[in-house]
Parts: C-alpha cells; sequence; structure tokens
C-alpha cells in the first residue's frame, strides 16, 4: 500500500537524523516515580499497551481525520502499544511494528496480547504457572489472549473467543513488558 509505505520512510528518515544515529550522546528524558516517560495529554505513562476498543478502526499517519488512512485494523482486543499522544489521538505501533495515528476513543485500557510473533515454535498454555505444568493447548504465533494477571514471569490468559484459560510465560508474550506486572 503506497500510504504505508510513506509511513515507513518517514520512520527511517527519524531513526536516521536521531542524536543517536549522528553520533551525539542521547539525551536523558525525564523520569517519574515508575520511570516511565508521562504522556502529555493524559499524564499516563508512555509506552504503554492497550487494545482496540472498535471493530474497526483507521490508522492514520497523522493525528487528525485531515490524514490519510494507512491501515484499517478490524481485529477487535488486538494488543497496540501507545507511543505518543497528541490531543485526542494516539501514536500507537502494533506486533509487527507497524505505526502511526488513532483516535483515543477507539482503544481501551483492557490489556490484551499476543503469542510473539517472532516465535517460531507454538507456545504451551499451561494449566499452573509451572514449567512442568499440564499443557492444556499448544497456542501459534500472534494468537490473542486476554490477560487477568500477570506477576513478572507468568500470565494467567483466556483465548479470545474461546473458553481456554490457562498460564503462559510472558516472555512469550507481545503486549506486556518484561518483568511487568498485572493485578
Amino acid at each position: 500500500m503506497k500510504t504505508r509505505s510513506l509511513v515507513a520512510s518517514a520512520l527511517v528518515a527519524l531513526v536516521f537524523l536521531s542524536p543517536v544515529a549522528m553520533g551525539q550522546p542521547l539525551q536523558a528524558k525525564p523520569a517519574f516515580d515508575d520511570g516511565w516517560e508521562k504522556g502529555r495529554e493524559t499524564g499516563l505513562p508512555v509506552p504503554r499497551f492497550v487494545s482496540l476498543k472498535a471493530r474497526s478502526a483507521n490508522l492514520r499517519i497523522g493525528p487528525s481525520t485531515d490524514y490519510a488512512t494507512a491501515w484499517v485494523y478490524s481485529a477487535q482486543g488486538l494488543p497496540l502499544e501507545i507511543t505518543g499522544e497528541y490531543g485526542n489521538w494516539r501514536r500507537v505501533r502494533d506486533a509487527d511494528g507497524t505505526s502511526g495515528w488513532m483516535f483515543a476513543p477507539l482503544l481501551s485500557s483492557k490489556r490484551t496480547a499476543v503469542i510473539g510473533p517472532w516465535l517460531k515454535q507454538p507456545i504451551p498454555l499451561r494449566s499452573a504457572p509451572s514449567r512442568t505444568a499440564r499443557i492444556v493447548a499448544r497456542l501459534l504465533p500472534e494468537v490473542r489472549l486476554d490477560l487477568m494477571t500477570c506477576d513478572g514471569t507468568w500470565c494467567k490468559a483466556n483465548l479470545q473467543k474461546e473458553r481456554l484459560r490457562g498460564y503462559v510465560q510472558q516472555g512469550s508474550l507481545w503486549g506486556v513488558y518484561p518483568d511487568e506486572t498485572i493485578e
């Protein structure tokens, strides 16, 4: 899609023009109580994970309906990472690395995840948070999960649209940070 290549070109340009890429030292970002930067609109941590609330949502190349649509997402519950805020718009990134702007009311704070798209083998969904626990199912990369809790090592999760529940190793998921806890 032509629009996606424009977004990719802009991102490549940002990488090459960054202070680190130009051999300059990286400026320290202001630290807050939890060590994260705060969003300029909400005061919430940035980056942070959210999920797609709407059944359909446009990912735009800029923070307004005046900007072209790069992608249309139709996967309700898809995890997205907020990387920036501007008014009622959120810059988001998906598990494939595609970035753009989405209207904030289309997003939910409900935590979801996908089995890591970088993985080559199915990941076990276990009956308990242990490598020796019974395997309930084997999950392929990009399978979507609703997260219930995470302790930094294991996440208790439900398969979206299925009646399967169990535990997945946190490092196998995209949609939760390493060592992050969710209660």
